[in-house]
């Protein structure tokens, strides 16, 4: 019996061919061919001002926090149930994660609880695009507004996501992506950062650039270059860019054959659903999904621990997802609540992801036919 992964990384055909060209051309560093190719694709399909290339969205979410001058001891808003890296990288700069609880019905960042949680020490909020549903961004604007406060959008998982036709990650004052082997669109490792507001644009070349200048050099604005600010390296080689262009390429096609395996997932699930045995993902009418991943919400954590080991059991792999952060051991440490988070802990405990993979066309009847029978049984 074939074995059917949670994942398996998709290729297009051409990854290795550009890789080759990235060769022959004789720059395998940062910011060649291939990466100038990447950053104005990210700039005309999400309308940010300045898209950058990382080594991965970590990187870019620590660039972020380096963009929005944080001191130790100034507040974050995130919610907790999120990867670590959205809280890791504010951490890293002595800011503080206010954790605050999600909506049950998207598990995005509830917008309604984020203003209880802000203080005079708050400086910037992080939504997360859970499962490429995107936040209520007009809502999340609004509040920052009022309060003048950073907007930092974690679009790990929302390539080719948008919220009222606008892309995810171009409409917060900054926002990240993500391009690792489990994401739509991929590179291995690698992420990007979307400058969003004009001002911090020169600051966000200088920070990725080790701290220094060079960019603008290459451009031929300045004469020289030297160390100006803080920074790291922050590049992608040409190797991952080059793979990713051919990923670029074939983006839109990725997406609808996503979008066609989790909408049969949706249709196969509805009978289950209206009998109470699982609650399908809910995408609100102002957003269009990326259908980055499928899950199913089960009544409590001892079904979920026993439809996991059935479907191992027919060689069929599906996973739960975040531990919320507030409840792991560097979360009690660095962070803090916002305000009490029922709908993190209970539905945390109940998430399912099921297989989602370009190919998964072939053995998703088997997948659904296990699913069913495990569910009922």
């Amino acid at each position: 019996m074939t074995s059917i992964p949670f994942n398996k990384p998709y290729m297009t055909g051409k990854e290795l061919w550009y890789i080759a060209q990235a060769h022959a051309r004789g720059h395998l560093a940062g910011d060649g061919e291939f990466t100038k190719r990447c950053h104005a694709w990210l700039e005309q399909r999400t309308g940010t001002g300045r898209a950058l290339l990382t080594h991965s969205c970590t990187a870019a979410l620590e660039m972020a926090a380096m963009l929005a001058d944080l001191r130790p001891g100034d507040e974050v808003i995130m919610p907790s149930y999120t990867f670590v890296s959205t809280a890791n990288a504010f951490a890293l700069r002595g800011a503080v994660p206010v954790f605050v609880d999600i909506r049950p019905d998207t598990l995005n960042i509830d917008e309604t609880k984020i203003e209880a949680a802000i203080t005079e020490r708050t400086r910037a909020i992080v939504p997360v695009h859970y499962a490429g549903v995107a936040c209520e961004m007009d809502a999340i604007m609004s509040v920052a507004r009022q309060h003048e406060l950073l907007v930092i959008e974690d679009a790990a998982q929302g390539m080719m996501a948008t919220y009222r036709g606008r892309a995810v990650g171009s409409i917060g004052h900054l926002g990240t992506t993500s391009f690792h082997e489990t994401k739509n669109v991929i590179s291995g490792e690698g992420g990007a950062l979307f400058v969003n507001d004009p001002s911090l644009i020169p600051r966000a070349e200088i920070i990725r650039e080790k701290g220094t200048n060079r960019s603008q050099f290459f451009r031929g604005q300045v004469d020289k270059y030297t160390w100006v600010d803080v920074g790291s390296s922050y590049l992608p080689g040409e190797i991952l860019a080059a793979f990713l262009w051919a990923q670029m390429e074939e983006a839109d096609a990725i997406t609808q054959r996503r979008l066609a395996i989790w909408a049969q997932y949706h249709e196969w699930l509805e009978t289950a659903e209206s009998d109470g045995r699982l609650r399908r993902p809910i995408v609100p009418r102002e957003c269009a999904h990326n259908a980055h991943m499928y899950y199913i919400l089960l009544p409590d954590l001892d079904q979920r621990a026993a439809l996991i080991a059935e479907l191992k059991a027919h060689d069929i792999q599906a996973v739960f997802h975040y531990v919320p952060l507030h409840s792991s051991p560097a979360g009690r440490q660095f962070g803090r609540l916002g305000g009490p988070l029922p709908v993190t802990e209970a539905l945390a405990d109940r998430l399912l992801r099921l297989p989602l993979w370009l190919g998964l066309e072939a053995h998703q009847v088997r997948v659904i036919r296990e699913l069913t029978a495990a569910l009922t049984s």
